[in-house]
């Protein structure tokens, strides 16, 4: 309060001093005599300068029991906030796959009215943290066991009911107050039997799918796990060490102009991953010492204006990976690998020659007729 009054004495001097500089003043007459009327107008001086630091000092005041005010809202929203929290959580380990969803659903809402940011990112840890724990995908289930089918189907309905919640999160633009984005999910180790990212933006934070396992069904085919249309413009999201071993992993219309998508050591043994009409006109696609043994990965369509697309150090042991129709006209592919027995197959690209190619391309590259140098 002190130093708000000597701020307030200091700023009405500098005031003063520049109207008397402004006008001119070189010096004060002198008065032998106070009139009535220069009488009233010191009077009037001396009720203003109190009626301001009256004011003064109000409105420090106000100011300060507003800040009391709001600390102590925010301290009782907290304290309300961790009393739900705690038996949201409890409802994440009831048996009953009932009440388990209803935890979800509850920290997903206090999530959303979380008081702070921070608070609304422990909601979000938790409800990844439930998806990494240890969890028997369909195609280890043993044969013929109808109680273990069950609680199977059970649980994978939970954990696709939190992949769905954070997707529909991740679609809201940024600016909406229950909006996920800029968040940190952790997916690392996670087992994706399923799951749906369509439509997701990552626009900044730390998405990690580190070491996450895309199996085979019992069935013989992988569910797909889609990624269609989602948007990466400002967030890493890493696949690094992930074991594609079956089903369908689709980022069709995925656009990509910021950020990186990691696939470092990734292993492709099986199924098919696909990046239909992807468009990448920034941002990094890397597959630096990934493993290609089996399955499919393709870029159908795909349209690079800028960015990176790098297979530095990949092992290609067999089957492809394939731009049929693909158009580049900026950016930079480095297809630097070993080739055994694999191939990368540009040869259905529909461009001019990328400026990225280089003078020595190695065995196994594919690449249109009207490339070669």
């Amino acid at each position: 309060m002190f130093l708000s009054f000597i701020a307030a004495a200091l700023g009405s001097a500098a005031a003063f001093y520049m109207g008397w500089h402004l006008l001119g003043v070189r010096e004060l007459k002198p008065e032998r005599r106070i009139d009535s009327s220069t009488l009233f107008d010191l009077v009037k001086l001396a009720f203003g300068a109190v009626a301001g630091v009256g004011a003064l000092v109000a409105l420090v005041v106000a100011y300060r029991r507003q800040r009391v005010d709001e600390d102590g809202s925010l301290r009782e929203a907290t304290r309300l906030h961790t009393e739900r929290f705690t038996t949201a959580v409890s409802q994440l380990g009831d048996p009953s796959e009932a009440v388990r969803l209803g935890g979800v659903h509850a920290l997903a809402g206090l999530a959303d009215d979380a008081p702070t940011r921070v608070l609304r990112q422990t909601g979000i840890d938790v409800l990844c943290a439930y998806l990494r724990m240890p969890y028997v995908a369909e195609g280890d289930l043993p044969p013929g066991d109808v109680e273990a089918r069950h609680s199977f189907l059970a649980l994978r309905e939970v954990r696709h009911t939190i992949i769905r919640i954070i997707r529909d999160h991740l679609r809201l633009p940024a600016d909406h107050p229950h909006s996920w984005q800029g968040h940190d999910f952790d997916f690392t180790g996670v087992t994706f039997d399923g799951g749906d990212f369509s439509q997701a933006t990552f626009s900044a934070g730390t998405v990690s799918f580190q070491q996450a396992r895309f199996p085979k069904a019992a069935t013989g085919a992988g569910a797909p796990v889609s990624f269609m249309g989602a948007v990466f413009c400002g967030a890493d999201v890493d696949f690094s060490g992930a074991k594609f071993e079956g089903g369908k992993v689709s980022f069709k219309n995925a656009k990509f102009s910021g950020g990186r998508l990691l696939f470092a050591a990734t292993e492709f043994s099986a199924g098919y991953v696909e990046f239909s009409q992807a468009q990448v006109s920034g941002g990094e696609l890397n597959f630096m010492v990934a493993i290609f043994t089996g399955g499919e990965v393709s870029f159908p369509g795909l349209v690079m204006t800028a960015g990176l697309i790098s297979f530095v150090g990949a092992t290609f042991r067999r089957r492809a990976v394939r731009f049929p129709r693909a158009q580049f006209f900026g950016g930079i592919v480095i297809v630097a690998g070993q080739f055994i027995g694999g191939v990368l197959d540009m040869s259905e690209a529909q461009s001019p020659t990328p400026g990225w190619l280089p003078a020595s391309v190695p065995d196994g590259v594919r690449l249109p007729a009207a490339w070669n140098r």
